[in-house]
């Protein structure tokens, strides 16, 4: 997953004009990056079931996937998710947008993906940071963080999403047949989206943005359903 790191420095050089704090900036790089420890390798969204089922096959098969993803299902929700968690008020409203996070998840594999992700998440960052975090959804625990430390929203957004999209991007390197420059230009393909979308979910969140959360991507959420009964798995969703 290191090979995302060169993409990643990319991103966030390009996300504004204003530069970030050298200590903000590494720090979002540290959180975001292949080899923090949430586990996030060992998830694919339900993209293994895809793969196994001939729904993605090859290259343009996955960015359409990966766009679909993004656009109308977990990647635009979550960072709705985190906007909110970043604006929240206080402990009580924080508590909400955590279990409306929960409760957006179609299948106990999902669930457990965005759980254990964050409480890994929680677990690193309250220990190095000396933070105050409490068991959260990875969004939601990204989102809490940020604002504890104060790095801008508009920072943080397109780089989440940019790693939820590299996330997937290494885990479909792994199961078909996906050159690494292949990999790396749909990946490349998805940052006007990530763009796109932190500046929807930043707008949103003025107003707490929770109702705008919604997906239609259901053959995907199907996909994670029946990834639960695949018969070989490499991976936990």
């Amino acid at each position: 997953m290191n090979m995302n790191m060169g993409t990643v420095i990319i991103t966030i050089m390009r996300m504004s004009t204003e530069m970030i704090p050298t200590p903000h900036l590494l720090t979002l790089m540290q959180w975001l990056s292949p080899a923090y420890p949430v586990g996030g390798f060992s998830y694919s969204h339900g993209l293994e079931w895809a793969v196994a089922a001939g729904d993605v096959t090859d290259a343009a098969g996955f960015q359409e996937w990966l766009a679909d993803i993004l656009e109308y299902g977990t990647g635009r929700n979550d960072a709705i998710l985190l906007a909110a968690a970043y604006r929240a008020p206080d402990t009580a409203a924080l508590a909400h947008v955590d279990c409306v996070a929960r409760a957006l998840a179609p299948s106990s594999e999902r669930l457990l993906e965005t759980t254990a992700q964050g409480a890994a998440f929680v677990r690193t960052t309250a220990d190095i940071w000396d933070m105050d975090l409490p068991a959260l959804c990875y969004p939601v625990a990204v989102g809490r963080a940020a604002a504890l430390i104060g790095v801008g929203l508009e920072h943080v957004l397109p780089l989440y999403l940019h790693g939820f999209a590299a996330n997937l991007t290494g885990a479909a390197m792994r199961l078909m047949p996906l050159g690494q420059t292949e990999g790396q230009r749909v990946l490349a393909a998805m940052t006007p989206l990530c763009d796109l979308l932190a500046q929807e979910a930043l707008e949103s969140a003025d107003d707490v943005g929770l109702d705008d959360l919604g997906g239609s991507t259901f053959m995907a959420d199907i996909a994670a359903m029946k990834h639960e009964t695949q018969y070989t798995r490499l991976f936990r969703s």
